[in-house]
Order: structure tokens, then C-alpha cells, then sequence
């Protein structure tokens, strides 16, 4: 190809939208600029420093931690960026930055999305058949939904198949009331182990210690399970899942320290 030929080439897929679609899809990760990552202690809290200077959050908010341990974490995933910083990589500080900005600013909203899990809670949904399917899911959601019932005062009602159904009024009130006693940095953790799942009763039973990360996590994938079971693994699939995994124990690092009050060390 002459220069001539390249140069238009570059010219026209500068200008095509899809191409400029896709770049923008994809940007250029920003380089690592810093050297030292620390923590000290100041009078917001634990801070997280590059070379000296306080870590921001999108919104030029200091990222200031009330728990030693957990600001260690953060740092932790700052320090392990090599060439380039990766926020796909940094699932704990991209959870931490909702905690300190978005929900504080919108804590109602992101309550409410929260407990509106309850109203197609996946541990609601059971399948028809088979029976084995059947058993398993009663054997790994009902001890879940038993808790929700005695320990919460939230009776939901099942259904078979994937046809909507309303839950009772009061069950859906009393699960808000359980979500909204969360403070902002649970909460933006609540709201992530939420969505993985598909299920607010699992986060909440999570969060009480009822269930440990790995019940919880297995209880989300019961069919995706039963389905590789009979079908084989897609390499892909379990790629992606690994992924949702690391986010979903960088939420239950929070959870543990936030509400167990288990500051990792």
C-alpha cells in the first residue's frame, strides 16, 4: 500500500462512526504516573496516597476509608497496576468511589433499586422440572428465604416457571426498610452483590452472615450450574463469570468489614 493509499485509508476510518464507535469503546488505559502507593490515617480517615497525594474519586472527592484494613486493600490494587492503570482490575476502589460519591448523593435511589430485587427475587422463581433441579434449588435457596421470613419478617411467595407475580406489599416494604439501614459504603456493596446475584435476599443474608460468599455465589448460579452439568462448560462463559466473581468478593471484602466489622489486614 503507497502513502498515498495508507493515508487516505486512515482518513476515511477516521471518519466512519462505527471506527470512532469502537475507539471510543475502547479507550487508551492512562499510564501509571506514580511510584509509592500508602495509607495514613488523617482526620476524614484512612486515605490512600500516590507518591504523597490523596487518590480522588471521579468527582474530586478525597477516597477516605473509616477502616484501616480496607484502605490497605484499595492501595493494594493501585500498587498492582504495572504499565498502565486498568479499572477493570480494580473492582474494590470502583466500588468504594460509588460509596463515597454516587450513593451518598442518591442514597434513597439506590435503595429503592436495591429492594426492588424482592419483586423478582431469582430465589422466587423455581423451575418445573426436573425434579432433580427442583430439589436442588428448594435445598440451596430455601434455607434463604426461610431467614428472610423469621429473621427479616419477609414472606415472598414462589412461582413456578418465569411468569411475573406480585409479592405481598409488606414483605416488599419490610426488605426496603432492611436495605435502607445500610450506610452509603454498604450499601454501594449491597447494590453490587445485588445485581451479580439477582437476588436482594442473598445480599441481605450475606450481609447479616447468614450465608458465606461461597453458599451465596453457588446459590446464584444454581441453573447456570445444572445447565454445564448436562451441556458441558462455554470457555467463554466461565471467563466472564471469573470476571463478576472478582467484583462480587471485592463487595463482600466491604460487607465483612463494613457490617461484620472484619477489617482486613
Amino acid at each position: 500500500m503507497s502513502r498515498e493509499t495508507f493515508e487516505e485509508h486512515e482518513a476515511q476510518a477516521g471518519s466512519d462512526p462505527i471506527h470512532k464507535a469502537q475507539e471510543l469503546m475502547h479507550p487508551a488505559l492512562p499510564k501509571r504516573f506514580y511510584k509509592d502507593v500508602t495509607v495514613e490515617e488523617r482526620d476524614q480517615g484512612h486515605v490512600v496516597l500516590l507518591d504523597a497525594r490523596p487518590v480522588k474519586t471521579p468527582g474530586k472527592l478525597t477516597l477516605a476509608l473509616p477502616l484501616a484494613g480496607l484502605a490497605k486493600a484499595v492501595a493494594e490494587e493501585w500498587r498492582a497496576q504495572v504499565e498502565v492503570i486498568d479499572p477493570d482490575t480494580m473492582h474494590l476502589t470502583r466500588i468504594v468511589n460509588s460509596g463515597i460519591e454516587a450513593v451518598p448523593a442518591r442514597h434513597g435511589e439506590v435503595v429503592e433499586a436495591v429492594a426492588a430485587y424482592a419483586g423478582s427475587d431469582l430465589l422466587c422463581y423455581r423451575a418445573e422440572g426436573p425434579d432433580r433441579l427442583v430439589a436442588r434449588q428448594t435445598d440451596t435457596w430455601g434455607p434463604v428465604l426461610a431467614w428472610a421470613e423469621s429473621g427479616l419478617g419477609a414472606r415472598l411467595m414462589l412461582v413456578e416457571g418465569i411468569m411475573p407475580v406480585d409479592q405481598p406489599e409488606d414483605a416488599l416494604a419490610t426488605v426496603r426498610e432492611a436495605v435502607g439501614r445500610f450506610g452509603a459504603l454498604e450499601l454501594a456493596a449491597l447494590h453490587t452483590v445485588t445485581t451479580l446475584t439477582g437476588s436482594v435476599l442473598l445480599a441481605l443474608a450475606l450481609a447479616a452472615g447468614e450465608i458465606d460468599a461461597d453458599r451465596t455465589w453457588a446459590a446464584a448460579h444454581v441453573d447456570e450450574d445444572w445447565n454445564a452439568e448436562l451441556w458441558g462448560q462455554d470457555a467463554e462463559a466461565m471467563q466472564h463469570r471469573e470476571c463478576k466473581r472478582a467484583e462480587f468478593d471485592a463487595a463482600v471484602l466491604i460487607l465483612k468489614a463494613m457490617v461484620g466489622r472484619q477489617d482486613p489486614r
